[in-house]
């Protein structure tokens, strides 16, 4: 067999820089496929529960890293998410989503205590608000301006209390009272 010569290698270096380039991108984009979405499961590890209303009388939530409870759910049928927070009198949305959801600012503006001090909120009405297989309806919440960072919205005791929960590890259970 001959020998490449110099002048056949040198016409070979630029294709294999531009394969090595798109080997590269190609197992970026497949890093990118994989870890996709990563945090956001970690951050809500019950994002895919699925329980429909009316048919069970429990459900089963799994703690995020955070420490916290998150849970799929439903504020006059539109999409959100609930973190369930005892220290919460009543339901607490963001603002920015009252519009979105069908909520109307009702009343004069009132004063609530927050984790992060007294806050300046609207009172509002939720026609139907569903979680799991709980439904409530007329359900009294706050629009507050001061949540506007992320779309969680708070579960406060109003609605919990209808609910009896048992937390065991990083499980949390709750039941129809």
């Amino acid at each position: 067999m001959n020998a490449p010569s110099p002048d056949n290698e040198n016409d070979t270096r630029p294709m294999g820089r531009r394969m090595a380039w798109l080997a590269a991108i190609a197992l970026i984009g497949v890093l990118w496929l994989f870890f996709d979405g990563f945090e956001a499961r970690r951050a809500n590890p019950n994002r895919h529960l699925a329980v429909a209303p009316g048919q069970s009388s429990e459900m089963v939530l799994k703690r995020n890293p955070s420490g916290h409870y998150i849970a799929p759910g439903t504020i006059n049928g539109q999409p959100v998410t609930f973190m369930l927070d005892t220290g919460a009198t009543q339901v607490a949305i963001p603002a920015r989503l009252g519009k979105k959801l069908g909520l109307r600012p009702v009343g004069p503006p009132v004063y609530v205590s927050t984790a992060n001090g007294t806050a300046e909120a609207r009172m509002t009405r939720i026609d139907e608000l569903a979680f799991g297989s709980f439904v409530l309806t007329q359900v009294q919440a706050s629009l507050n301006p001061g949540m506007d960072d992320d779309d969680l919205i708070l579960l406060g005791m109003n609605v919990l209390k209808h609910l009896e929960f048992t937390q065991s590890g990083d499980t949390l259970v709750l039941r129809k009272r």
